[in-house]
């Protein structure tokens, strides 16, 4: 379609920051160690599709009755924190087809968390990356023993995904804590399993960094931020095979699944968390319908700002005051933008009669929305501002 052309756009496409951030666990990069590279890794849609199992119903998360600041001696906290959280920790190996020996190989590993068991099942939470392209998954249990694991769903937006293995290897289920009670400064352990099984079941100390850190996160790998998402920050050392694993405070309560790091020439002790109680919303629709269902409108999107300034005038030809917006690149079909007769090269800049910016903040307003709401789209068609409203279909 004419915009990428590598020169001009390197010249002129505007990155506030260095560091790519690929998926919720990019590079920033996720923590999952892979052991080869794989010629056609999905980075679309569900891991399971079919075969889901609907989990029980019953919640029965091991939660504490009521939060408490707790006060703990360094040390001794930290060791009686490990005990109590470790065993909940596994490994997790995503299995792949090897395209050249057409045989089942482990293409990576992450962690688990045992969170939750109960009618002789036991799931496990871990990061989306971690199991993303997998024939199959296996867990490595704190004993080295392997078993087989059912996928029951993922999340690409979340970086989240569920597993489930026989109740019969769970030894431990891990105290799920409150995310929105961390402070600055609070010690946190993460646990889990650098650079592979082979050191399975480390722990790192650290500190919260920071709450509620936005983070803006590439989630098609096409080195455009298209999302953000909210972490948790701490120091604690996050290193490839960490991703799934557990971050816990002093009192060895789950508060955080260790997704990412900042990795860049120079840059040191920025690990990445995916709050507890941000996760749990989704890890329960992941365990009911395998999938989050979140609201469609049909189209393929780039920030304005990211486009050439030479496209403007010959392709978009846009009103020299309209500099911030969404430009739409493709219309799927069928789909609700395709209904209401958006076209390649409309430039959406409000929505619901808010200004639109860039793409982020576009899926911000799009994601808050519900399947089925009507959304107000005012865009340009060349120099032509026109308005249509759609009905939001199910993604």
């Amino acid at each position: 379609m004419g915009f990428y052309d590598d020169n001009e756009y390197k010249r002129n496409r505007k990155v506030n920051k260095k560091v790519v951030i690929s998926g919720v666990a990019g590079a920033v990069v996720g923590a999952t160690l892979f052991a080869f590279a794989v010629p056609t890794f999905s980075k679309l849609g569900w891991i399971q599709e079919e075969g889901k199992t609907e989990a029980s119903e019953t919640r029965n998360y091991a939660a504490p009755a009521k939060q408490e600041i707790v006060n703990v001696d360094v040390r001794s906290g930290f060791i009686s924190a490990v005990d109590k959280a470790s065993d909940a920790v596994v490994g997790v190996i995503n299995i792949q087809r090897d395209s050249f020996s057409e045989a089942d190989a482990e293409a990576g590993t992450g962690s688990g968390v045992i969170y939750k068991k109960g009618n002789g099942k036991a799931n496990i939470v871990t990061n989306y990356h971690v199991i993303e392209g997998a024939n199959r998954i296996e867990v490595s249990l704190t004993n080295g023993k392997k078993v087989p694991a059912q996928i029951l769903g993922g999340d690409k937006v979340m970086d989240l995904a569920v597993l489930q293995i026989d109740e019969k290897f769970a030894p431990k289920v891990i105290e799920v804590g409150d995310s929105n009670t961390v402070k600055r400064g609070e010690p946190v352990i993460a646990i889990g399993n650098p650079l592979g099984l082979e050191f399975s079941g480390t722990v790192t100390q650290g500190i919260i960094s920071a709450t509620e850190r936005i983070v803006p996160v590439d989630l098609d790998n096409d080195k455009h931020y298209d999302w953000q998402v909210e972490v948790l920050q701490t120091d604690a050392a996050i290193n490839p095979g960490n991703s799934g694993g557990a971050l816990v405070n002093g009192a060895g309560q789950l508060v955080g699944i260790n997704s990412m790091k900042i990795s860049a020439k120079d840059v040191q002790g920025i690990g990445l968390a995916i709050p507890i109680t941000r996760a749990i919303p989704v890890i329960d629709e992941l365990e009911k319908t395998g999938k989050v269902k979140r609201p469609y409108l049909g189209v393929e999107l780039r920030s304005l700002n990211e486009i050439p300034s030479y496209y403007f005038d010959k392709t978009l030809k846009l009103p020299p005051n309209v500099v911030d917006g969404v430009c739409i690149l493709d219309v799927k079909s069928p789909s609700p933008a395709a209904q209401v007769g958006l076209r390649e090269y409309d430039v959406i800049v409000e929505v619901d009669g808010k200004p639109v910016r860039d793409i982020i903040e576009f899926r911000t307003i799009l994601y808050k929305k519900k399947i089925g709401d009507k959304m107000k789209i005012g865009f340009y068609r060349g120099t032509k501002k026109e308005a249509t409203t759609a009905t939001l279909g199910e993604g």
